[in-house]
């Protein structure tokens, strides 16, 4: 099966989130696992979005979720080392969020792992997907 790269967004950076490899997140390959690769991201996302005044509970009345998620790995890392999350929002779809990370050490600046996930706004009377409020994408847009 052919690997297709994901192009991550310098243009839409608009967060950058120091974190450190815990000796907790290392894997039986002695590296950085990837449930602590989701965990690190799920941070950085957090953070970025609360430094747009926003919260995955509250997007404009909706909360959000996951719809998928996309993660490739260009090399290891090891406690302790420190890393460096930057997270990229492009102009949202009608129903979903983009929202690409990419993990790098900062010694070297060499990607660890780039990823995308595609958030979903739910509706919260239905459960149903809900289009992205313009309160929401005028926040996001205006960001990077």
């Amino acid at each position: 099966m052919e690997r297709v790269k994901l192009d991550f967004p310098e243009a839409d950076i608009l967060h950058r989130q120091p974190l450190s490899v815990r000796i907790t997140d290392m894997n039986y390959g002695q590296h950085l696992g990837h449930d602590a690769v989701v965990s690190m991201m799920h941070e950085a996302r957090v953070q970025a979005l609360a430094s747009l005044s926003l919260s995955e509970g509250d997007m404009g009345g909706y909360a959000c979720v996951a719809a998928d998620l996309a993660v490739q790995y260009q090399a290891e890392t090891h406690w302790p080392e420190a890393l460096m999350v930057d997270t990229a929002i492009p102009a949202p779809g009608r129903r979903v969020i983009a929202v690409y990370h990419r993990i790098r050490r900062v010694a070297d600046e060499r990607a660890v792992a780039t990823a995308r996930i595609n958030l979903m706004l739910l509706d919260p009377a239905t459960g149903r997907p809900a289009a992205v409020p313009a309160v929401v994408r005028e926040c996001l847009e205006g960001a990077a």
